[in-house]
Order: C-alpha cells, then structure tokens, then sequence
C-alpha cells in the first residue's frame, strides 16, 4: 500500500490518509480482508505521528472501510459495494451542489457549468 503525503495540499494529513486509502479500496487495489500496516508502522514508512495515523484509522473505521482487530491489526472491511456506490454518489451530489450555487452567484449558464463537468470528466 502506497501513501503520499503533501505538505502542499491545505488537507490535513490524516484526511490525505483517509482518501488514499479509501481510493484504493473502491479501485479494488485492497480487497476484503486485505491486512493494513499497523498504525506505528505507517507512521514510521511515511514519517508522521503515530496519532496522525490513529486518526485516520479511526476514520476509516467510523466510515466503515476497515475494521481492526485487536491483538491482530486492521483489515479492510468486507462492504457492500451498493452502499460505497451510493456513499460516493451522495458525496458528489454535495460538492456538485455547492459547483452549482458558486456557478449561479457568478452568473455562469447551465450550458458553460455542463461544458466544464463534461471537460473535467473527459467526455468532450
């Protein structure tokens, strides 16, 4: 499993933590059952503190994504893809709504908001 932190992003590295791994899982680069690297090794591999990690573990936990064990690790949790479906889409919902109330402020067209969405998703 591959984590690269940026210093440059504005996230927290706990939340770039958090999506790459929820990346990976819903690519189906981790599967069900999968072993995660404990918290302490994580930490160690991408030079953060051990409650950075914690945190985004305890996130992913919360979510649903990964489950621990304790004395065994944290492993990624058998989902229904259904479900991570209609999480993902809630989640797209949400920031297109807010795409689309920036759009109406500044008066940009359904037809310009559509030619960029169609742009930034490769379909044009």
């Amino acid at each position: 499993m591959q984590i690269l932190i940026s210093n440059s992003s504005g996230k927290p590295i706990y939340e770039q933590i958090t999506t790459q791994i929820k990346n990976q899982i819903l690519s189906g680069k981790l599967k069900a059952g999968d072993a995660l690297p404990s918290i302490r090794l994580l930490a160690k591999e991408i030079r953060i503190s051990v409650i950075t990690t914690k945190r985004a573990y305890e996130d992913l936990e919360r979510d649903g994504f990964i489950e621990t064990i304790p004395g065994k690790g944290s492993f990624v949790a058998a989902k229904n893809t259904e479900f991570v479906r209609e999480e993902q889409m809630r989640l797209a919902e949400e920031h297109l709504s807010k795409a689309v109330d920036i759009a109406k402020s500044a008066a940009i067209s359904y037809a310009e908001l559509t030619e960029v969405l169609a742009l930034l998703y490769g379909a044009e």
